[in-house]
Formats: structure tokens, C-alpha cells, sequence
């Protein structure tokens, strides 16, 4: 993170399903036991030899805190009902703001970390990803056909401002609970953002803004940060350079060449195996080949943090796992 080249790759995985799985627990079993979660990725990190522990739980801990219909199926991570919190956009001055600090499912977050980073010592790096930055919690609180229809009104402009600043006043809390458990990073992801829905001018408007002032609350509690956007951002990486974060996590779809043209010597790349393609659905062999080909490409970067693109399935194979890890540990030797 400080740009020093490391002794050797290293390699932070998105992980957080298999990694449940694999210790034997479901999705439910997960969300809702912080030692569950801890042993899991523990776990994980023992049997295959990574280098730190990216923390998640699923993308809706933060909507949920604010008042939004979460559904919690057993067997997948919770994901949002399908209901807008605001039924009226003007009536955003009447949300209450979100009690982070007795909300049960953040506490769960926070005692994990606690664990992790008590458990871990000097011997993992632990990221605690803080879910949705502002312009994706937006689009939860308001559905994301509504939250886009909003952007587009005329005469909403102030309205989706004062969404967007409680939202962001909500990413920040979550952000300093989280530093407060002793990780090192903070993460927020913040995909409805990115090129797939809306254009590079809407992003500069309605999301960078923001995103800026998560990454000003990391910096200022002595965390890293790190933001993710999925989808090909080849059109938004200088503008997601200009957040100021440590570090971006992009997704697979974003050219690697590009990536190491935009990034290299100016922040950390972490990323972009493709997590579904080959990591869940590919062969071993498939696995090494794509890894050592980002790894070539990013050979001459210090900057550079292996993990897939996006998070890994639950069914992603153990021995493709094993094929990833053991590319990059041969990698240069």
C-alpha cells in the first residue's frame, strides 16, 4: 500500500462465500454469528496461504440499518426486498438517521472485524469492506429504476443532494466503527455508479463527490481505502483516481492494459481475475493461465494486489483456488 515492492505477490481474496462454505456454514448460518464469520475466513486464509482477510457479509448490512425491506435467504447473501423506503423522493428530510451503533447486523460486522484483527496479528492484513458507498445506497433506499428516474427529473436536483448527503453521512459512521476495530483498510463498493448505468458525466456529478468524502473519513481515522465499481470503468479511471482512495478494485470487464497504463504509480490495483468465468466455472488450467498473464502485465508494478474482480462464488472450486495461489507464488522465483 505505501507503493513498496512486497517479497512476493500478494493476495487478498473477495472470498467471503466459499469461504462459509467451505467451513461448513450457510449463508444464514454466516450474516448473523461474528465467531462464524471470523473462523471462516481464518480458515480460508490458513488453507490456502493468502497474505490478508477481506471482510464481507453482503451489500445490504447499510440499507438494511437505514429502514430498507431486506430479504435473507439461507443459502445466498441477504439482498434488498425490492421496496423503496422513500415511497416520495421530497419526503427524504423525514428518514431518521441510521443508529449504526445498535443496528444488529453492523455490530456483527464490527465484532468480526475485532476478532480478525485480534486474531490475525502481524500475519494478515485485514480489509473491512463498509458495503455501499452514497450513490449505490441511494439507489436502495429508493429502488435503482427510481433512484435513476430521479436523477433525471427536473426540479429533483435538491432532493437527490439531501439523499445523497444522508446517505454519505451514513457511509462515514459505518467507516469509523470500522477503523475502530483496528483494520488496517476500508472498502465501500459503489457499482450502480459505474458505466453500466449511467454516464461519465452523471458519475462526476451524482457519485465522485461523495465517494471523496468516504475516502477523507478512512484517512482521517489512519485506515486505507479502497473503492470498487464492477463493469468496464475504462471511461471513469481517472475520475476514480481523483477520489483520492489508496486503492481501486475494478472488475474483470476493465481491460488490464488499461488498468496498468491509468494506475500503475499512482494508486493500487487490486484485482480482476474473473471470478465467475474462471475462477467459479473454469479449469485449474484456465486459472494459472489468465493469473499469469495479469501478473505479467503487472509484473513491473509494486502497487499490485491479487484478487479476483469481483466476489467469488460459493461453488468456486477449492483447486482453483489452489491454482491462483500457486501461479502467483511461482510467479518470479
Amino acid at each position: 500500500m505505501r507503493g513498496e515492492r512486497a517479497d512476493r505477490v500478494p493476495i487478498l481474496l473477495h472470498n467471503f462465500m466459499p469461504a462459509a462454505r467451505e467451513a461448513g456454514y450457510s449463508q444464514a448460518d454466516y450474516r448473523w454469528d461474528a465467531e462464524k464469520i471470523a473462523e471462516s475466513h481464518l480458515r480460508a486464509a490458513e488453507e490456502y496461504g493468502l497474505d490478508g482477510v477481506l471482510l464481507d457479509v453482503d451489500t445490504v448490512t447499510l440499507a438494511d440499518a437505514c429502514g430498507v425491506a431486506v430479504s435473507f435467504p439461507e443459502h445466498d447473501p441477504a439482498l434488498p426486498a425490492g421496496r423503496e423506503l422513500l415511497h416520495l423522493l421530497s419526503d427524504v428530510a423525514e428518514l431518521p438517521p441510521p443508529d449504526l451503533n445498535n443496528h444488529p447486523r453492523v455490530q456483527t460486522w464490527l465484532e468480526a472485524a475485532a476478532l480478525l484483527v485480534d486474531a490475525a496479528g502481524e500475519e494478515l492484513y485485514i480489509r473491512g469492506n463498509c458495503d455501499q458507498a452514497p450513490f449505490s445506497l441511494a439507489s436502495m433506499i429508493r429502488t435503482p429504476e427510481r433512484w435513476m428516474v430521479d436523477l433525471l427529473t427536473e426540479g429533483e436536483e435538491a432532493h437527490c443532494e439531501e439523499l445523497l448527503e444522508y446517505c454519505t453521512e451514513a457511509a462515514c459512521r459505518f467507516i469509523r466503527l470500522m477503523a475502530s476495530t483496528g483494520v488496517p483498510m476500508v472498502s465501500n463498493g459503489d457499482s450502480p455508479a459505474g458505466p453500466s448505468m449511467i454516464s461519465p458525466d452523471m458519475y462526476r456529478r451524482w457519485a465522485l463527490p461523495y465517494e471523496r468524502r468516504l475516502v477523507e473519513a478512512a484517512h482521517e481515522c489512519g485506515c486505507a481505502y479502497v473503492l470498487h465499481i464492477c463493469g468496464d470503468t475504462t471511461v471513469i479511471l481517472s475520475d476514480m483516481l481523483a477520489s483520492g482512495a489508496d486503492g481501486l478494485e475494478l472488475d474483470y470487464l476493465t481491460p488490464v492494459g488499461t488498468v496498468h497504463d491509468a494506475l500503475a504509480g499512482r494508486t493500487v490495483f487490486l484485482g480482476n481475475v474473473d471470478p465467475s468465468g474462471v475462477m467459479a466455472r473454469g479449469t485449474p488450467e484456465l486459472v494459472a493461465e489468465t493469473t499469469r498473464a495479469l501478473l505479467d502485465v503487472f509484473a513491473d508494478t509494486p502497487g499490485f494486489i491479487l484478487n479476483a474482480g469481483c466476489a467469488l462464488p460459493a461453488d468456486t472450486p477449492a483447486e482453483n483456488i489452489r491454482a491462483l495461489v500457486r501461479t502467483a507464488r511461482e510467479f518470479g522465483a
